[in-house]
């Protein structure tokens, strides 16, 4: 009986394939939408922890303020070399403590000129990073008190001297001159979509008296060794803070102190609340497809007014007349839903590969998208079928 009621449906709707199409659309737009979307958050959350997890997890970053209640960080005293000094000396397990500074300049060598991110830094800062130098060298101890010399990243190395060899050359970045003796390892795209291979790095101390023109220090960068606590060095380090910063007890810390869980978490959270609203953004349009799918089969309805009550007068039962357009609005419904599926997965494929972030299948979200169309249909196509098997036979029969 469902295969005739089926068939029935089936019939009703290819005899106005175009009018069919349209109806859909808006569900194949929908449900196209929601994949793409979550495809893309997904992966882009995939990025980020992976980014992240290079990283390792015995990483701490230290900054000046308090997001949220409390001192911005804008308004918090900045730390200085002496405070990295006093972490490096008194506080055990650490791998690596390196100051960051960091800035935007124009870098410039004969006739090429590139704008990038500048920091200043220690040797501590590539151990810290676990960046590797794939020409040159590292900082003398000499060069680190204040000569001016400068690492480069690729982007910077081929956008200044393309195949040359730049080790020895001699390079402007914004006033400051200085002689490139080394080359970083390519890393690639971050996770948040920045080129990490876009910088120049000097001493910390040439880069306070001839970039910043200050001595403070807006970033610590701390790695503790293998097997230890990176709470235990948090907590000791926010109390050698506390105590160089002469903050007392009740009052709340001006700096933060976030260990690369606690900013995994938040990065890996952000991104999929956002995920999470687009896709919901998207679900909107779910909704304006199920009122095309109700508005055509009410027009269905009234077309076939008179089959209708040929129907219920050769001896139909209501609830057949009510399972067909139910099946009809169903199955139109579902057609969108797995076009929508298709395209939305071609389309999150295109994207992912054109942002360069991982392809993230989710058969739960294709699951739901699935059902959540069918559920479309049932509840929209609900009203138009049941008006029509409460249709009176002998008032139909006479509608022309």
């Amino acid at each position: 009986m469902f295969f005739e009621t089926l068939k029935l449906a089936l019939r009703a709707i290819s005899r106005n394939m175009l009018r069919s199409f349209l109806t859909v659309l808006g569900v194949v737009i929908g449900v196209a939408a929601v994949i793409a979307l979550v495809t893309i958050g997904n992966g882009t959350t995939a990025q980020v922890s992976t980014e992240l997890s290079r990283l390792g997890t015995n990483m701490l970053f230290v900054r000046p303020g308090q997001f949220g209640p409390g001192r911005a960080s804008s308004e918090a005293k900045r730390f200085s070399v002496k405070d990295v000094a006093a972490i490096r000396g008194q506080i055990g397990g650490l791998r690596a403590v390196a100051p960051l500074n960091q800035s935007t300049a124009t870098v410039i060598s004969g006739g090429q000129n590139h704008s990038t991110s500048v920091s200043g830094t220690t040797n501590d800062y590539f151990i810290a990073q676990d960046w590797n130098l794939a020409l040159g060298r590292t900082f003398t101890p000499a060069e680190e008190r204040g000569q001016s010399r400068c690492i480069i990243g690729e982007t910077v190395r081929s956008q200044l001297f393309g195949a040359a060899d730049p080790l020895g050359q001699q390079i402007r970045v914004g006033k400051v001159s200085c002689p490139v003796i080394g080359v970083l390892a390519k890393r690639g795209q971050s996770g948040m979509g920045t080129d990490q291979d876009d910088v120049v790095i000097m001493p910390v101390k040439v880069f306070q008296r001839r970039i910043s023109g200050n001595s403070n220090v807006p970033q610590i960068i701390i790695s503790a060794r293998d097997g230890v606590s990176t709470a235990k060095v948090q907590a000791d380090v926010e109390n050698l803070l506390r105590e160089r910063r002469k903050i007392i007890p009740g009052r709340q810390d001006d700096f933060n102190v976030n260990d690369m869980t606690q900013i995994a978490e938040a990065m890996t959270g952000t991104t999929t609340l956002l995920t999470g609203l687009l896709g919901a953004v998207a679900a909107i349009s779910l909704l304006v497809g199920g009122i095309g799918i109700m508005n055509i089969m009410l027009v269905s309805v009234t077309e076939r007014t008179r089959e209708i009550g040929i129907r219920l007068a050769i001896g139909a039962l209501e609830g057949q007349v009510l399972t067909q357009f139910l099946v009809e609005a169903v199955a139109l419904s579902l057609f969108g839903g797995i076009t929508g599926i298709v395209l939305g997965l071609s389309l999150g494929l295109v994207a992912v590969t054109f942002l360069k972030v991982p392809f993230v299948f989710s058969p739960m979200m294709v699951a739901v998208a699935f059902l959540f169309s069918a559920a479309i249909g049932m509840i929209f196509g609900y009203f138009p079928a049941r008006r029509a098997a409460q249709l009176n036979p002998i008032e139909a029969l006479r509608h022309e």
